[in-house]
Protein backbone atom coordinates (compact mmCIF):
# COMPACT_ATOMS: atom_id res chain seq x y z
CA UNK A 1 0.00 0.00 0.00
CA UNK A 2 1.51 3.46 -0.84
CA UNK A 3 1.80 6.08 1.80
CA UNK A 4 -0.23 8.64 -0.56
CA UNK A 5 -3.56 6.61 -0.69
CA UNK A 6 -6.11 8.47 1.33
CA UNK A 7 -8.96 7.08 -0.47
CA UNK A 8 -10.73 3.48 -0.76
CA UNK A 9 -13.49 2.51 -3.89
CA UNK A 10 -14.41 -1.10 -3.47
CA UNK A 11 -16.35 -3.72 -5.79
CA UNK A 12 -19.33 -5.26 -4.27
CA UNK A 13 -19.66 -8.72 -5.89
CA UNK A 14 -16.81 -10.90 -5.90
CA UNK A 15 -14.70 -8.19 -3.61
CA UNK A 16 -16.72 -8.07 -0.62
CA UNK A 17 -19.88 -10.65 -1.40
CA UNK A 18 -18.72 -14.07 -2.80
CA UNK A 19 -21.04 -15.01 -5.46
CA UNK A 20 -22.80 -19.00 -6.78
CA UNK A 21 -23.12 -18.28 -10.25
CA UNK A 22 -23.86 -22.01 -10.67
CA UNK A 23 -26.39 -22.07 -7.92
CA UNK A 24 -28.57 -18.94 -9.52
CA UNK A 25 -28.47 -20.69 -12.74
CA UNK A 26 -29.85 -24.12 -11.90
CA UNK A 27 -32.69 -21.74 -9.64
CA UNK A 28 -33.62 -20.55 -12.87
CA UNK A 29 -33.39 -23.73 -14.57
CA UNK A 30 -35.78 -25.01 -12.32
CA UNK A 31 -38.03 -22.43 -12.54
CA UNK A 32 -38.19 -23.39 -16.44
CA UNK A 33 -35.73 -20.25 -17.40
CA UNK A 34 -33.82 -22.29 -19.57
CA UNK A 35 -31.55 -19.28 -21.86
CA UNK A 36 -30.35 -18.41 -18.47
CA UNK A 37 -26.73 -19.21 -18.51
CA UNK A 38 -25.30 -16.63 -21.48
CA UNK A 39 -27.27 -13.98 -19.57
CA UNK A 40 -25.32 -14.17 -16.00
CA UNK A 41 -21.66 -12.90 -15.83
CA UNK A 42 -19.25 -12.71 -12.59
CA UNK A 43 -18.70 -9.41 -13.63
CA UNK A 44 -21.08 -7.75 -16.24
CA UNK A 45 -24.59 -9.20 -16.72
CA UNK A 46 -26.38 -9.57 -20.25
CA UNK A 47 -29.11 -9.18 -21.84
CA UNK A 48 -32.36 -8.61 -19.83
CA UNK A 49 -30.03 -8.15 -16.11
CA UNK A 50 -27.87 -5.73 -17.76
CA UNK A 51 -31.05 -4.09 -18.76
CA UNK A 52 -32.03 -4.43 -14.57
CA UNK A 53 -28.43 -3.72 -13.65
CA UNK A 54 -28.29 -0.20 -15.44
CA UNK A 55 -31.73 0.73 -13.92
CA UNK A 56 -33.59 0.49 -17.70
CA UNK A 57 -35.89 -1.64 -16.44
CA UNK A 58 -37.76 -2.25 -13.00
CA UNK A 59 -37.52 -4.96 -10.53
CA UNK A 60 -41.55 -5.78 -11.74
CA UNK A 61 -40.41 -5.21 -15.92
CA UNK A 62 -37.69 -7.63 -15.12
CA UNK A 63 -39.89 -10.55 -13.21
CA UNK A 64 -42.25 -9.74 -15.85
CA UNK A 65 -39.74 -10.55 -18.89
CA UNK A 66 -38.67 -13.38 -17.01
CA UNK A 67 -42.42 -15.24 -17.05
CA UNK A 68 -42.26 -14.73 -20.15
CA UNK A 69 -39.46 -16.65 -21.09
CA UNK A 70 -40.78 -19.74 -18.79
CA UNK A 71 -44.14 -21.50 -19.79
CA UNK A 72 -44.84 -22.35 -15.95
CA UNK A 73 -46.36 -19.62 -13.50
CA UNK A 74 -43.84 -18.51 -11.14
CA UNK A 75 -44.12 -15.68 -8.48
CA UNK A 76 -42.45 -12.63 -8.38
CA UNK A 77 -40.98 -14.54 -4.60
CA UNK A 78 -39.74 -17.02 -6.75
CA UNK A 79 -38.06 -15.07 -9.35
CA UNK A 80 -36.18 -12.98 -6.72
CA UNK A 81 -35.42 -16.47 -4.58
CA UNK A 82 -33.75 -17.56 -7.33
CA UNK A 83 -31.96 -14.09 -8.69
CA UNK A 84 -30.51 -13.98 -5.05
CA UNK A 85 -29.23 -17.55 -4.83
CA UNK A 86 -25.99 -15.79 -7.04
CA UNK A 87 -25.34 -13.90 -3.57
CA UNK A 88 -23.55 -16.27 -1.05
CA UNK A 89 -22.58 -13.77 2.17
CA UNK A 90 -20.39 -11.16 3.14
CA UNK A 91 -17.86 -12.72 5.64
CA UNK A 92 -18.30 -10.84 9.28
CA UNK A 93 -14.11 -9.99 8.87
CA UNK A 94 -14.61 -8.35 5.75
CA UNK A 95 -17.23 -5.89 7.53
CA UNK A 96 -15.19 -5.40 10.14
CA UNK A 97 -12.09 -4.68 7.84
CA UNK A 98 -14.93 -1.53 6.38
CA UNK A 99 -15.02 -0.40 9.65
CA UNK A 100 -11.21 -0.31 10.74
CA UNK A 101 -10.26 0.76 7.05
CA UNK A 102 -13.16 4.00 7.72
CA UNK A 103 -10.70 5.02 10.45
CA UNK A 104 -7.86 5.98 7.77
CA UNK A 105 -9.24 6.31 4.56
CA UNK A 106 -12.26 7.46 3.25
CA UNK A 107 -14.02 4.15 1.60
CA UNK A 108 -16.35 4.47 -1.10
CA UNK A 109 -18.69 1.56 -2.73
CA UNK A 110 -18.68 1.28 -6.39
CA UNK A 111 -20.71 -1.60 -7.56
CA UNK A 112 -22.79 -3.30 -10.62
CA UNK A 113 -25.85 -4.34 -9.10
CA UNK A 114 -29.65 -3.77 -9.03
CA UNK A 115 -32.50 -3.11 -7.11
CA UNK A 116 -33.19 -6.93 -6.37
CA UNK A 117 -29.58 -7.81 -4.78
CA UNK A 118 -28.97 -5.01 -3.10
CA UNK A 119 -32.46 -5.22 -1.10
CA UNK A 120 -31.06 -8.38 0.15
CA UNK A 121 -28.20 -7.46 1.18
CA UNK A 122 -28.43 -4.84 3.21
CA UNK A 123 -30.86 -6.81 4.85
CA UNK A 124 -29.02 -10.00 5.29
CA UNK A 125 -25.60 -9.08 4.72
CA UNK A 126 -24.77 -5.68 5.76
CA UNK A 127 -26.76 -5.48 9.36
CA UNK A 128 -24.04 -6.45 11.32
CA UNK A 129 -24.00 -5.93 15.10
CA UNK A 130 -25.09 -2.27 15.15
CA UNK A 131 -24.41 -1.21 11.60
CA UNK A 132 -26.44 -1.26 9.15
CA UNK A 133 -25.07 -0.71 5.30
CA UNK A 134 -24.57 3.08 5.90
CA UNK A 135 -22.13 2.84 8.24
CA UNK A 136 -19.19 1.12 6.18
CA UNK A 137 -19.14 3.83 3.09
CA UNK A 138 -18.54 7.38 2.68
CA UNK A 139 -20.84 7.35 -0.20
CA UNK A 140 -22.12 4.39 -2.17
CA UNK A 141 -22.26 4.50 -5.93
CA UNK A 142 -24.64 1.98 -7.19
CA UNK A 143 -25.25 1.22 -10.97
CA UNK A 144 -28.90 0.28 -11.74
CA UNK A 145 -29.16 4.17 -9.29
CA UNK A 146 -26.91 6.08 -11.35
CA UNK A 147 -27.97 4.34 -14.73
CA UNK A 148 -24.22 3.53 -15.72
CA UNK A 149 -22.12 0.31 -15.05
CA UNK A 150 -18.69 -0.43 -15.03
CA UNK A 151 -16.71 -1.00 -17.31
CA UNK A 152 -18.04 2.30 -18.87
CA UNK A 153 -15.49 5.47 -17.99
CA UNK A 154 -18.04 7.72 -17.63
CA UNK A 155 -19.40 5.59 -14.27
CA UNK A 156 -15.69 6.63 -12.73
CA UNK A 157 -15.65 10.26 -13.96
CA UNK A 158 -19.12 10.07 -12.16
CA UNK A 159 -17.83 9.17 -8.98
CA UNK A 160 -14.35 10.99 -9.20
CA UNK A 161 -16.93 14.64 -9.97
CA UNK A 162 -19.53 13.76 -6.93
CA UNK A 163 -16.66 12.98 -4.73
CA UNK A 164 -13.60 15.28 -5.81
CA UNK A 165 -11.17 12.96 -4.90
CA UNK A 166 -7.65 12.85 -6.14
CA UNK A 167 -7.45 9.77 -8.66
CA UNK A 168 -3.39 9.65 -7.16
CA UNK A 169 -4.75 9.43 -4.05
CA UNK A 170 -7.24 6.40 -4.68
CA UNK A 171 -7.22 2.88 -4.52
CA UNK A 172 -9.76 0.66 -6.47
CA UNK A 173 -10.34 -3.15 -5.12
CA UNK A 174 -12.42 -5.05 -7.90
CA UNK A 175 -12.50 -8.23 -9.44
CA UNK A 176 -13.04 -7.39 -13.18
CA UNK A 177 -9.83 -6.70 -15.11
CA UNK A 178 -11.73 -4.52 -17.51
CA UNK A 179 -12.76 -2.42 -14.80
CA UNK A 180 -9.55 -2.13 -13.58
CA UNK A 181 -7.72 -1.17 -16.63
CA UNK A 182 -10.30 1.46 -17.12
CA UNK A 183 -9.79 2.92 -13.48
CA UNK A 184 -5.83 2.89 -14.06
CA UNK A 185 -6.44 5.34 -17.66
CA UNK A 186 -7.58 7.47 -15.17
CA UNK A 187 -4.76 7.20 -13.24
CA UNK A 188 -6.41 5.44 -10.01
CA UNK A 189 -4.30 2.39 -8.77
CA UNK A 190 -5.93 -0.86 -8.44
CA UNK A 191 -5.94 -3.84 -7.16
CA UNK A 192 -7.75 -7.40 -8.38
CA UNK A 193 -8.22 -9.84 -5.65
CA UNK A 194 -9.27 -13.48 -6.20
CA UNK A 195 -12.34 -15.40 -5.74
CA UNK A 196 -13.23 -15.46 -1.95
CA UNK A 197 -9.38 -13.60 -1.46
CA UNK A 198 -8.91 -12.36 1.93
CA UNK A 199 -7.49 -8.70 0.78
CA UNK A 200 -6.90 -7.27 3.87
CA UNK A 201 -2.89 -8.29 3.53
CA UNK A 202 -2.92 -5.07 1.23
CA UNK A 203 -2.95 -2.57 4.24
CA UNK A 204 -0.97 -4.41 6.22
Amino acid sequence: MESNIKNLIIDFGGVLIDLNRKRCIDAFKALGVTDIEQMIDPYLQQGLFLKLEKGEITSSEFRDEIRKRTETLITDKQINKAWNCFLVGIPTYKLDLLLKLREQYTVYLLSNTNEIHWKWACENCFAYQEFQVQDYFEKMYISFIMHQVKPAKEIFETLLDDSGIDPAETLFVDDAIANCQVAESLGIKTYMPEAEEDWSHIFE
